[in-house]
């Protein structure tokens, strides 16, 4: 049950060769007699409540069982490594059957005992860690607690009850390399069997043998991909430089380096997520883009892949596109309940256009997703044009404009309009072209939803009119523009209360929310399990309606400050001020809020 080699460890230590000599008949067959029948049980049970857990869909474990009749194996080792099922949930499924504590990495002590008559070899083909030892016996971590042959192993040589916990097999390799051997991580010891080229190992061979396979390349690779899911990265960046080759996570909105492979492993691993992305691999002077489709820890991701030369080499990003995870519902989004009401009021309009702005990366996409949801009634045909096609959802014809045959937003809107659509979504409103051909489509009854790039929601006002759109055409038909940003939220079991000194709150235009004696927000707390005190992120926004007199300033040319005043005095809540609402209910701190917005 374990992410290791299956390697018979009485052929490899002393205390095993003891316990087998003193069995009847070969050591595997020591083994057999004393394990298999209840690994069978253990496997058996701990698949049934990954199912029950709906960690595991029935569909997976029966391919699973499929390939394990052909090539053999483990069934549980194997569902880990094709990626159908996290190592976490296997060793929580075991803890809990088992009636055992699961111990993470920061539970392992310092300093572990070194148990005479126990390899450090025995201990890495097995995954066990010792951790403690006194008069009652030996306590050791696990990733297989239920291996019957190495408990009795570890009885005979140390002479002590052994007292199994359950530990995650990736950290208990690593917590035996840090402790027992040479130090290096997990991907440390992948690149050390990496050796010369890789070109022989990246054949574009079948998809769930690649996975299976033992392949350095491959396991350095997936390993990358699988630390990103465990951070909850949203983009994965792979930088070659002359000498060496940079990995970074962008994890709730910004970029941290993580260990990186040697820069002699760059062509091997940049080859592999090309194969992996059915991108041309000789191809390395232009940019290139493609998707994977891959299991990690049991979650299906959709990877977004994107490759461009560089002096010295190609770079690589991927964004990472958890299908799992979205969650399209406005106020998991930061809508509070009266911007949600104002914004649902426009979506219920038959007609007329309605834009997302702000920066790349700001979740414009997820809050037309959102809105499409909230549309998708039976009643209603909706259409999405998309640059790329981010997520699939169900009831909507989505297609994916490609601007290589002609297929760009403009040409897409010109035959939507003909598929007697009641809403249509357009990715991004880029030219005077594909704009008009939207108002148009606004004017003949149908409701448009787009986004473009703008710093604030009056903005999308001037922008159109810069475009080249009449204000004639803009005033009839734009009713509303939603401006946001992202923001990272506090964690709510270490954040800390800060007061405020009433000369700052008051700077900080605070008394916006009634004027009090004392303001208090909140800023991150520390932990070892989450050093920077924050976790996921929010949306902070701001509504705009064009009303009769932002119709009429519109007329007038007026500038966005203008109109931004004016929206103001209307009652529209600018994006600052949303974001230090949230600052005083405890969602983020001031200076998140300061970071993306113009104001302070």
């Amino acid at each position: 049950m374990t992410n290791g080699p299956s390697t018979d460890p009485a052929a490899t230590d002393p205390a095993a060769e003891e316990l087998a000599s003193q069995e009847s008949g070969d050591p595997s067959e020591a083994q057999e007699d004393t394990g298999t029948a209840l690994q069978h049980t253990a496997v058996g049970r701990i698949c049934e409540v990954l199912l029950e857990r709906e960690r595991l869909k029935k569909a997976d474990l029966r391919r699973a069982e499929a390939y394990r009749e052909q090539h053999g194996g483990d069934l549980v080792s194997l569902l880990v490594r094709l990626g159908l099922v996290s190592e976490k949930d296997v060793a929580e499924a075991e803890a809990e059957l088992l009636d055992l504590p699961l111990l993470r990495t920061a539970d392992f002590p310092d300093e572990v005992p070194q148990i005479e008559g126990i390899s450090v070899r025995f201990l890495k083909q097995n995954l066990i860690l010792p951790i403690a030892e006194d008069d009652d016996g030996l306590t050791v971590v696990m990733a297989n607690p239920t291996d019957e042959f190495s408990m009795r192993a570890l009885k005979m040589a140390s002479g002590k009850t052994i007292k199994p916990q359950v530990g995650i097999a990736s950290e208990v390799e690593n917590g035996i390399e840090k402790l027992l051997g040479g130090g290096r991580s997990a991907m440390g010891q992948i690149v050390e069997r990496l050796g010369g080229e890789a070109d022989d190992e990246l054949e574009d061979v079948e998809h769930l043998r690649d996975l299976a396979s033992e392949a350095p390349v491959i396991r350095l690779v997936n390993l990358l991909m699988q630390r990103a899911v465990e951070e909850r990265a949203s983009d994965i960046h792979i930088e070659p430089f002359e000498n060496r080759l940079k990995v970074r996570y962008r994890i709730d909105g910004v970029l941290q380096e993580v260990e990186s492979p040697p820069a002699s492993s760059t062509a091997a691993v940049i080859s592999r997520i090309k194969i992996m992305a059915k991108l041309n691999i000789a191809e390395r002077r232009l940019p290139q883009d493609g998707r994977i489709m891959h299991r990690v820890q049991g979650k299906e991701l959709d990877l977004r892949v994107s490759t461009v030369p560089t002096s010295h080499g190609e770079s690589v990003v991927m964004r990472i596109l958890d299908r799992e995870s979205i969650v399209l519902d406005f106020s998991s989004l930061g809508f509070d309940e009266e911007l949600r009401r104002g914004f649902i009021r426009h979506l219920e309009t038959p007609h007329g256009i309605i834009l997302v702005t702000g920066p790349t990366g700001s979740g414009k996409t997820t809050t037309l997703y959102t809105a499409l949801s909230q549309l998708n009634t039976p009643e209603r045909k909706i259409i999405t044009v998309e640059d790329p096609v981010e997520y699939q959802l169900e009831g909507i014809n989505q297609i994916q404009a490609k601007a290589s045959i002609g297929l760009d937003f403009a040409h897409a809107l010109r035959a939507i309009v003909r598929q007697d659509p009641d809403v249509i979504m357009i990715g991004e409103m880029r030219d005077l072209e594909t704009a008009r051909i939207a108002i148009q489509s606004a004017l003949t009854g149908h409701l448009v939803l787009s986004t473009i790039h703008t710093n604030d929601a009056a903005g999308g006002v001037t922008r159109m009119l810069d475009m080249g759109v009449e204000d004639y055409l803009l005033t009839s038909t734009v009713n509303a523009i939603l401006a946001q940003r992202l923001v990272r939220t506090l964690d709510p079991e270490t954040r800390q209360p800060v007061e405020m000194l009433p000369e700052v709150a008051h700077e900080l235009g605070l008394q916006a929310f009634g004027e009090k004696d004392r303001y208090v927000v909140y800023k991150p707390g520390t932990s070892e399990e989450n050093p920077t005190g924050f976790r996921g992120r929010t949306s902070i926004l701001e509504l705009l309606t064009i009303s009769d007199p932002v119709r009429r300033m519109v007329m007038q040319h007026a500038t966005a400050g203008e109109i931004e005043k004016h929206a103001i005095q209307e009652g529209m809540r600018t994006m600052y001020l949303d974001g230090m609402k949230k600052c005083l209910e405890g969602v983020t701190t001031v200076e998140e809020v300061l970071r993306v917005t113009q104001e302070g």
